[in-house]
């Protein structure tokens, strides 16, 4: 494949973006260096608008795996993967209206405290665990595959990249904490957007217009995209990408300590819900442009498949290739796009690195040493930014020794993610399950969904399923290589073509509803939880929004929960310093039934009546 390279001002295009990145990190480290403390540093002081917080949220998960395997995704299956939007809408409507409010209101700073106030500590050190581990193999691998992909395609250094990618989101996660991250990711949003557009002008522009484009895909079956077939070893149907996709999203951003953080940065509760529902035009926004990307590669390479050709190795780098190809002759474009790829993976490495800080401060830091001063805090903090970005960037050296175990570490996020939804739902939505519930339903989810993604990865679908929609060759030179799918020389299992053959979007919703279902079960065996026990804002069981005509039976779904002691704007009021108590609570290593010690506390009502954290229902 002839490697063409980058021009001095592609060069100067894709420094900028650092450069910039960097500069904000240095006005925030200079602005807030009074304000020396953990909380403003990691939360940026519970005082950001909703407008930054929205475009911080859609850059972190638009990485570039997004800016380069979507369009790849849409060229070679179709843009049926463009009903990721029924799925987006689900997931911000479930993430403002069930998760943010116990999130928000419980006053926590990393979600997995929540798991302490509604279980124990054993419950919200094993997922605190998983969560690490979990963002610290898929940042790697985030960093990793796109410099991969572009440097073999455009000739930008690998190494050199790679390390920039982790100096620079090390550098201004440590320097401006929070604020950095969401004003950088921001800017990076922007990028992104713009990138897409070049893209998307140029490349129109080149293959005809728009109608050209869309009547070219018409004719390569790429806009089928309503398919029924309930079949859930179909790849792509309606419903593995609307169901499927419901749960794999909700997993990697609900309850997410990456989007909560940055939700309960915020000023309001409404600032919050307004930053994700504006953060869901973004996610569109996004999705529309990487689809007509998709299209408009096909019908440009439409005769010529430079996949199935030879001429790239990898669907991967088939965008970064389409992009040098478009503007050949237009010097610092390529640039952009290339601006455009990263800008999607800072702002997830620096979520990331951000996130890990946070939970390992509060899960971990705080519970060994709960005297820490500010000031001390603060330093901890930059430290744990430093620690985790020296380990997210020497995790992508790792991934470029993994080989084929790349596509296994990429898919950790939804075998990880949907456990970890079914936990939190466990909590919040059924207030009847015990501690011991949620930590056998949550190994049992982790058990379900890492058995079938990795049975999946060692014994691939039949081709049938997952083989790629008509790639023409006709007009191309080939080269003295042919990428093709190596067939199966091992013999399949019978579970193969079943258990192993599911779409890989089912894999969060196999772990979720594994998760919830023993956990119910064991709860119920090992004695369900008293209602007594549970404060009302640690919990919002949906069953009460189809009992609200009945006393009897709301009281029913709340499970003994004293939900009915005051009204709805109280809990609004008081509800924010709830994390008063519950501070002291976990700071004094109490559990839920020691609550009766807790100075205030009235065991006859159940209720705090002498305290400033009395909390209400909503």
């Amino acid at each position: 494949m002839e490697v063409k390279n980058f021009a001095v001002w592609d060069y100067v295009v894709f420094a900028a973006l650092f450069v910039i990145s960097s500069g904000i990190g240095v006005f925030f480290a200079i602005k807030e260096r009074k304000k020396a403390t953990s909380r403003e540093f990691l939360v940026g002081g519970r005082q950001m608008s909703f407008g930054p917080v929205a475009l911080s949220l859609t850059a972190s998960f638009m990485s570039a795996v997004t800016v380069l395997g979507t369009p790849s995704e849409v060229y070679r299956f179709g843009a049926s993967f463009v009903l990721f939007f029924i799925a987006y809408a689900f997931v911000i409507i479930l993430t403002s209206e069930l998760f943010l409010p116990v999130f928000y209101r419980s006053g926590i700073t990393s979600t997995y405290e929540y798991l302490q106030l509604r279980f124990n500590k054993s419950v919200r050190y094993a997922a605190t665990v998983i969560y690490i581990v979990q963002t610290i193999l898929y940042t790697g691998v985030v960093v990793y595959a796109p410099a991969l992909a572009l440097n073999q395609v455009t000739g930008f250094d690998l190494w050199g990249s790679v390390f920039a990618t982790g100096i620079v989101c090390t550098f201004y996660c440590t320097l401006g904490g929070l604020k950095a991250v969401v004003w950088t990711d921001a800017f990076q949003m922007i990028v992104m957007i713009v990138g897409f557009l070049t893209v998307l002008i140029q490349g129109s522009a080149q293959t005809g217009g728009i109608h050209k484009v869309m009547e070219q895909a018409a004719n390569g079956s790429r806009l089928n995209i309503f398919d029924f077939d309930v079949d859930p070893l179909r790849r792509h149907t309606f419903w593995t990408i609307s169901v499927g996709g419901t749960f794999t999203w909700l997993g990697i951003y609900g309850v997410n300590q990456s989007t909560i953080q940055r939700c309960i940065s915020c000023k309001t509760e409404k600032h919050a819900k307004l930053a994700l529902y504006f953060n869901l035009l973004g996610l569109w926004i996004i999705l529309v442009c990487a689809v007509f990307s998709g299209l408009i590669m096909y019908t440009y390479f439409k005769d010529c498949d430079p996949w199935t050709s030879g001429i790239i190795s990898a669907p991967d780098q088939l965008m970064p290739y389409f992009v040098m190809e478009i503007f050949a002759t237009m010097p610092g474009l390529p640039g952009l796009f290339v601006a455009c790829a990263f800008s999607g993976t800072l702002s997830t490495v620096a979520a990331s690195i951000n996130a890990l800080a946070t939970v390992t401060f509060e899960d971990f830091v705080k519970n060994c040493f709960p005297h820490l001063s500010d000031k001390l805090s603060t330093w901890i903090s930059k430290g744990l930014c430093l620690l985790f970005g020296v380990i997210c960037t020497s995790m992508a050296v790792a991934a470029s020794l993994l080989g084929g175990v790349v596509q296994a570490a990429l898919s950790i996020h939804g075998m990880c993610g949907g456990p970890m939804l079914g936990l939190f739902s466990l909590g919040i939505i059924f207030p009847f399950v015990n501690w011991k519930g949620a930590l056998g339903g949550l190994l049992t989810g982790i058990t379900l969904s890492f058995w079938v993604a990795i049975g999946a990865f060692i014994h691939p679908a039949p081709a049938a399923k997952t083989w790629p929609l008509p790639l023409s060759t006709d007009q191309c030179i080939q080269s003295n290589m042919t990428a093709t799918i190596p067939p199966v020389l091992f013999s399949r299992p019978a579970v193969a073509d079943t258990w192993y053959s599911l779409s890989y979007l089912y894999y969060s919703a196999v772990g979720c509803l594994g998760c919830i279902i023993a956990g119910v079960i064991i709860s119920f065996l090992t004695g369900h939880e008293r209602g007594e026990n549970i404060q009302p804002l640690l919990i919002r069981p949906v069953g009460n929004l189809f009992c609200f005509w009945s006393k009897k039976y709301k009281r029913l779904c709340w499970c003994g929960v004293q939900h009915d002691s005051g009204t709805e704007q109280e809990n609004l009021e008081n509800g924010s310093t709830w994390k008063q108590g519950a501070e002291s609570v976990l700071q004094n290593g109490l559990r839920r039934e020691s609550l009766g010690h807790v100075p205030g506390y009235d065991p006859k009502d159940k209720s705090y009546k002498n305290m400033a954290f009395q909390v209400t229902p909503f």
